[in-house]
């Protein structure tokens, strides 16, 4: 028996909701203790939907199943044009690529499948009087219909024209048209019915000539249904090799780094073959360790010669400064004595390199100089401005869009330290680079990210879409040519990427129609209004969220326990032999989290490691903003717990889930803040300024009991959807087993520890 099995069978036996209809709570270790108050909506929510295993949502994604279904009941209305459940013909020029040739047939695979609607492809050597002819959708490149798309401009424009009987998707060239006819699925999608409008004529231009993601299944991981996903959700790009030389050439790693070896050439050649076929083209890192003598240049040269030989069909080459470095690396706001100037001349001595090496040899191929680690700050403005001038002018500055932003709270100055949403951007110094780089004339893409941040990043996604909406709109106000839009969180499919999709053409819907089409496909009809109200107060919320940091917080806080004694240690230690324990993944004392992402007390009271944590803020403003942002996420919750619950049967098990990932992030929130207030007065309580200790006690108390029952709902919202905890630059932050061993411990304060504190000191209870 394996250990989830065991797991499963020792502490989760029990039925999820007792016979006298009250929720018992799992896991925790006594027969006897309380069961978990849970609430009327989780108590419906955990008993509907099925436990999930491990990467169950991998297997989804690596399966292809359809996301969105036919309504059985949707009538078309009047001014509606419906595709009859057969007799329809798909008509592509016989010529077309396998772009096309392969969208189309994605298309008919998803009209059986998704719409119940039969359409038979027919491939034509000629386009003529096809006017004539009723029961058809014509897709094709202009260069194929004459009189179609002149408004077109450029690579991925399209023009959809409706009509009685007939429906033409012109592209610009094949990926335009690909990209029209996965917009016919988006508008079925939301009228739950191959229906279209009966008088739709849109001409779409593309906003972006990129948009980048990276895997939301693993690393180098990208089945072809996943690829086919990526194309319908508007996605022309991805970055894989991260960390890597696609050629398999050996590199330097950043310091930190514990990667894998060399990149397998063969996966990167199958890699870019296979993504061809969905119109998406590959980007990929560049790795090397910079010095700038000869010999040093002559090594980059011929790395770069090679990579670009072998593979000519790369379109761009991501150069980050984790992993593309001058002489010495340093993190974000790390470089001590470094002069970043002298530095930044350097490295744009290296990227000059790798343009020259490049456009010999193909000058469209994209060079991506990436700054991430050079310090962001809002002081930092002369000196990231200062990047983009020593940059080589047939480069492409990757420009990190929110990192540093400022922003005050209480009057109290902080800014974003690493990929985050509650400010929307650009920072200080991304702005100055902008404005740097268009005075130049150089194109400008950024890493932005547009549906999951690392603010929550054990997330597939965050559900504050007039937040998202306005950061759409900063990129545009701010002309960003290409985006990157994920890091190692990677896409998986949900409704904030779909909007992204919509808003990454022209011409798409006001918002609100667009969110409240999706509200009445994914929650029901007449449940609109709550579900908006809930996605506005979301969005609310995430403004007031101050935790900016890369690492515990919104990543791991639902996982962390409240350290009241130091455990004893769970895995072999390292504290007297010739190992360095610090450069150890694990910790000792609690090995269910990464090292980095553990909040650990200082246990010899030396630093009071809470303020160590929410600086450059205090203790009571931070923990204030983290309330105020849990509160107004629970106003919204009100909402969409009643939508979910008056969802019809057959969108009830989706509504639950949005309502139970939404629930997770509150319980992020708020186990953040009770993480800090419980170091804070631990470290009260064995120093000087403990003050009352009987007093101190029994807060901690509270919040060890408030803990209690939110790691209870995390479990069981966990078991429920694989997605949460994941990230695969670590696979899994947290299991469902993880927060098992997390209410053992938080009992054993409780119940244990904490009464055998007051016992020594004398203090009654």
């Amino acid at each position: 028996m394996n250990r989830r099995n065991f797991l499963r069978q020792t502490y989760l036996s029990a039925p999820l909701i007792a016979t006298s209809g009250k929720p018992r709570l799992f896991g925790a270790g006594s027969e006897n203790q309380e069961a978990v108050p849970f609430s009327h909506f989780d108590s419906q929510a955990f008993a509907a939907l099925p436990i999930e295993e491990p990467y169950d949502f991998a297997k989804v994604l690596t399966e292809g199943q359809e996301e969105f279904q036919r309504d059985p009941s949707a009538r078309p209305k009047p001014e509606e044009l419906a595709l009859s459940s057969d007799g329809w013909t798909l008509i592509i020029p016989a010529n077309s690529g396998q772009v096309l040739r392969l969208a189309a047939e994605n298309f008919r695979s998803y009209l059986a499948r998704a719409m119940q609607t039969q359409v038979t492809v027919k491939p034509r050597s000629s386009l003529a009087n096809w006017s004539n002819l009723q029961g058809v959708i014509v897709a094709a490149p202009r260069s194929e219909l004459p009189g179609y798309g002149p408004e077109l401009k450029g690579s991925k424009d399209y023009q959809i024209e409706v009509s009685s009987g007939r429906v033409v998707v012109c592209g610009f060239d094949e990926r335009g048209a690909m990209y029209g006819l996965y917009n016919l699925e988006a508008r079925m999608n939301l009228r739950e019915a191959p229906f279209l409008p009966g008088n739709l004529n849109t001409v779409r231009h593309s906003l972006y000539k990129a948009r980048m993601t990276l895997s939301g299944i693993g690393y180098m991981e990208w089945p072809d249904p996943y690829l086919a996903l990526l194309a319908r959700y508007g996605f022309d790009s991805i970055f894989a090799s991260v960390y890597k030389n696609p050629n398999g050439a050996p590199a330097v790693p950043y310091v930190g780094t514990r990667v894998r070896p060399g990149q397998d050439p063969a996966l990167v050649r199958d890699l870019i073959t296979r993504a061809s076929r969905y119109g998406i083209d590959l980007y990929c890192q560049i790795m090397y360790h910079w010095l700038g003598d000869p010999e040093n240049e002559l090594g980059l040269r011929k790395l770069v010669r090679d990579i670009v030989t072998q593979f000519p069909e790369i379109r761009g080459y991501v150069l980050l400064t984790e992993g593309f470095w001058y002489n010495t690396w340093f993190g974000e706001g790390g470089q001590r004595n470094i002069d970043l100037r002298d530095w930044v001349r350097n490295w744009a001595k290296g990227v000059a390199v790798v343009c020259d090496e490049c456009h010999k040899i193909n000058p469209a191929i994209e060079v991506l100089p990436w700054d991430y680690n050079i310090d962001f700050r809002p002081s930092q403005v002369d000196v990231k401005q200062y990047v983009i001038t020593q940059l080589p002018s047939d480069s492409i500055p990757l420009l990190t869009f929110e990192n540093g932003k400022g922003f005050s709270l209480d009057g109290e100055q902080g800014f974003l330290r690493d990929y985050s949403i509650n400010e929307v951007g650009p920072s200080e110094v991304t702005e100055a680079q902008i404005a740097e780089a268009h005075r130049r004339g150089m194109r400008v893409y950024a890493k932005a990210d547009t549906w999951a941040s690392w603010q929550y990043g054990t997330f597939p996604y965050l559900p504050f879409p007039y937040q998202w909406y306005a950061r759409y709109q900063a990129l545009e106000k701010y002309r960003i040519d290409g985006t990157l839009e994920s890091w190692s969180y990677g896409f998986k499919p949900n409704f904030i990427a779909e909007m992204r999709a919509w808003y990454s053409w022209s011409d798409a819907p006001p918002l609100d129609d667009l969110l409240r089409a999706m509200a009445r496909r994914d929650f029901g009809a007449a449940s609109e209004e709550m579900v908006l109200k809930a996605w506005n107060h979301f969005s609310d919320a995430i403004r007031l969220d101050p935790d900016t940091g890369p690492r515990t917080g919104g990543n791991t806080a639902v996982a962390n326990p409240l350290f009241f004694e130091k455990p004893n240690a769970r895995i072999p230690t390292h504290y007297h032999s010739w190992n360095d324990q610090s450069v150890q993944d694990l910790d000792p004392s609690w090995p269910y989290l990464p090292r980095g992402y553990l909040f650990s007390p200082d246990f010899s009271n030396r630093a009071n490691k809470a303020q160590n944590y929410v600086r450059p803020f205090t203790p009571p403003v931070y923990t204030k903003y983290l309330g105020l942002a849990a509160d107004e996420m629970e106003r919204g919750l009100t909402s969409y717990r009643s939508a979910a619950l008056a969802a019809p049967e057959s969108k009830r098990k989706r509504a639950f889930r949005e309502v139970l990932l939404a629930e997770q992030i509150e319980r992020m929130t708020r186990s953040n803040r009770a993480i800090l207030e419980f170091e804070d007065l631990r470290f009260r309580l064995n120093t000087s300024e403990s003050g009352d200790q009987k007093k101190i006690l029994e807060q901690m108390s509270t919040i060890l009991h408030d803990e209690i029952n939110r790691t209870t709902a995390s479990l069981e919202t966990a078991r429920r959807d694989s997605r949460l905890g994941y990230e695969w630059e670590t696979d899994y932050f947290y299991t469902p087993e993880a927060l098992e061993e997390k209410l053992r411990l938080l009992r054993l304060t409780l119940e244990e520890q904490i009464p055998a504190y007051r016992k020594r000191l004398g203090i009654a209870s």
